[in-house]
């Protein structure tokens, strides 16, 4: 969906702050915000090992606590320097409340995924952009990776009969750390599909159409699988945090990771690519192309219903990696 902002000048230097800037994701959005040709005002996090600011606004202010960081904003829109957009890297469980702060302050938000943890999140937030006249928009980055983008171009239509047959799986090592963290603990994370997987199955839903029909096989703290069918698609998907499933060709960087989506028994490559993404994400939102709120009901409705959704015992589609792994399938 394209949308628009308050903005006529694209080309004038925006001033931006950060809510979360010691995160993992953090150093993107400070990127993307110098390769737009912004300026950081301000950033806050708990955590004060930030460094990473230096390479990028060491001139920005800095709090590590949030009442110190809103008393900041609200004293620079009283003086008339109000900021164009709040970037949030926050934790998920704290994306509504920052979004609501900002959009109270009539001031834009550029915010990660997930977006927010339900779709209920999405109605409220809808409120607020309507009473406050300000917007969100979100990271959706693999709509924009140019072989997603082919991919979507080659499909049928989507009134075809043919469902196209994908296998999606992801596969990203974490240390022992993650499960003793907030992203271990559902109820601030969403869970493992919601916290590693949000932007895949938004990138299903952008690619197939309209969700059908969902049955979830397997889940736990470390790994989930089911089926996801779409107008033009069945899915059968496989995600997890254990190191064990790795296969050999997985990349070695900060972390393991292995990514493959197969559709009709054909590799999609995507393993590069995503490097500017978040750079082009803020140039199309700075230019009144962001992806906004209704543009997350699917993947939040997905992952939502991944969470909270009964484990089927209807396994006629199931992913290969399930069928090998040993799990015991219940919940």
């Amino acid at each position: 969906m394209v949308t628009t902002t308050k903005f006529s000048r694209p080309e004038e230097m925006k001033k931006f702050a950060l809510i979360g800037a010691a995160g993992y994701i953090a150093p993107r959005h400070l990127k993307a915000i110098k390769d737009v040709g912004g300026e950081l005002v301000a950033a806050m996090d708990v955590n004060d090992s930030v460094g990473r600011l230096d390479a990028f606004f060491p001139d920005a202010r800095f709090f590590s606590r949030y009442d110190e960081f809103v008393a900041f904003i609200l004293d620079e829109k009283l003086k008339g320097r109000s900021l164009d957009y709040i970037s949030i890297c926050s934790p998920n469980f704290l994306h509504i409340a920052h979004i609501k702060f900002a959009l109270r302050q009539g001031i834009d938000v550029i915010c990660e995924k997930p977006l927010v943890l339900s779709t209920e999140h999405l109605k409220e937030l809808e409120q607020y952009e309507n009473s406050y006249e300000a917007r969100v928009f979100s990271i959706l980055q693999l709509r924009l990776h140019d072989s997603i983008k082919k991919l979507k171009e080659s499909l049928p239509t989507l009134d075809s009969k043919r469902k196209q047959k994908v296998v999606l799986t992801y596969l990203t090592s974490r240390g022992q750390w993650y499960l003793h963290s907030w992203k271990g603990d559902e109820s601030k994370s969403g869970g493992l599909a919601a916290n590693i997987g949000v932007h895949f199955f938004d990138m299903l839903h952008d690619v197939f159409g309209r969700l059908e029909s969902l049955q979830v096989h397997y889940s736990d703290e470390k790994t989930a699988s089911g089926f996801l069918e779409f107008q033009r698609a069945q899915v059968v998907w496989f995600m997890s945090i254990d190191e064990g499933f790795l296969p050999s060709n997985a990349v070695h960087g900060e972390k393991k990771t292995y990514r493959s989506i197969e559709i009709e028994g054909k590799e999609l490559e995507f393993s590069e690519g995503f490097t500017e993404l978040h750079t082009l994400s803020y140039q199309k939102i700075i230019a009144g192309e962001g992806f906004g709120l209704k543009d997350n009901e699917a993947a939040i409705g997905i992952v939502e219903r991944i969470r909270t959704g009964v484990r089927t015992s209807d396994l006629t589609y199931m992913h290969p990696l399930l069928e090998t792994s040993g799990l015991t399938l219940k919940s």
